[in-house]
């Protein structure tokens, strides 16, 4: 019998006084600035530019650039199912919902959900499995279903009542682009999006959302250094106002430059043809801080918490269900 899976949401508001609970994923960029001494300040520092950056692009009746003001909600969502005879439950995601607010005639818009987007099982799949994958290959080797699980979760979170009740758009998961590939710059020109920009193949990660259901593009937005990679189901231009894709934005480009600098906050805007890379020196850090190297570490020991008490409690399980859906296509 095919086992039946349920989703539930639910918020935690973003602000200078967030504190992420047990269950928040650590390695999450929210929460990594919300730790240690510094955390109220960082996250004080982090809400500024995210909004200075909004108003910095919707400057249109905006002449004194304060007009709009974000609201940042984490939205956890979690994946109940019955497994030998019980009940369980597991943290499937947690992503960062917006809500803009119109300070001058007092009216909120809604933004794009999906910003730092993050997940167990994905952590599992890149610091577990695709390891252990090319432990003793001679040359670098993906699994063929690598990432179906995590894709086929991923969409039917999509598609459960839990989401289409909450939101009315698809997600938008906006990330850094990738290192390992050289980006053109195109003719097509975005008045919010900025540039457009190709790339000559797919990267793993390309890969790795496709399974999700997500196509991508890469825009560099005006003012910005370097393009980013936006991952969407549908109409990237027409599903979503200017004013969300400001959000999606401000935000993403914000925290981007926090764990990215050497390629978001560089001296150097990137040109027509451009490699992004982490071991440039001319770029500014940014007044927040933020422990790269202890994410990346708490990435494996999440990785490895998804392995013992999800993927191989319920691996008879969670195979046959996946066996019986079909793999997402973007």
């Amino acid at each position: 019998m095919t086992p039946e899976f349920s989703f539930s949401i639910t918020t935690t508001r973003f602000d200078e006084d967030y504190s992420p609970s047990e269950s928040t994923r650590a390695t999450t960029n929210f929460a990594n600035l919300a730790r240690g001494e510094d955390r109220q300040q960082n996250l004080r520092t982090a809400l500024s530019i995210i909004n200075r950056r909004f108003n910095e692009l919707a400057s249109w009746d905006n002449p004194d650039r304060d007009r709009y003001d974000l609201e940042l909600d984490i939205v956890s969502g979690g994946l109940h199912f019955t497994s030998g005879g019980r009940e369980q439950e597991f943290p499937l995601l947690e992503v960062l919902d917006i809500q803009i607010i119109d300070r001058l005639i007092g009216k909120r818009h809604p933004g794009i959900v999906g910003n730092n987007f993050s997940s167990f099982v994905r952590d599992f799949d890149f610091s577990v499995r695709l390891p252990a994958a090319n432990e003793a290959a001679t040359e670098f080797t993906v699994p063929d279903d690598f990432g179906d699980l995590h894709g086929k979760l991923f969409q039917h979170f999509l598609d459960s009542a839990a989401y289409r009740e909450r939101f009315q758009t698809a997600p938008v998961i906006c990330i850094s682009v990738s290192t390992s590939k050289s980006y053109h710059r195109t003719e097509n020109h975005h008045p919010i999006l900025g540039f457009e920009y190709q790339q000559d193949d797919y990267s793993l990660t390309d890969d790795y959302f496709a399974k999700m259901g997500l196509q991508v593009r890469y825009f560099m937005p005006p003012g910005s250094v370097a393009p980013l990679a936006f991952y969407h189901r549908g109409d990237l231009l027409g599903d979503y106002s200017d004013l969300a894709l400001i959000g999606t934005i401000s935000t993403m480009e914000t925290f981007q430059k926090i764990y990215r600098p050497e390629i978001y906050n560089a001296d150097t805007a990137a040109g027509e043809v451009y490699r992004p890379t982490l071991d440039r020196h001319d770029f500014s850090e940014m007044p927040v801080t933020y422990d790269r190297v202890e994410r990346n570490q708490l990435g494996i020991r999440q990785g490895k918490f998804t392995e013992e008490f999800f993927v191989n409690p319920h691996r008879e399980m969670l195979e046959q269900w996946a066996s019986d859906r079909p793999v997402p296509v973007a």
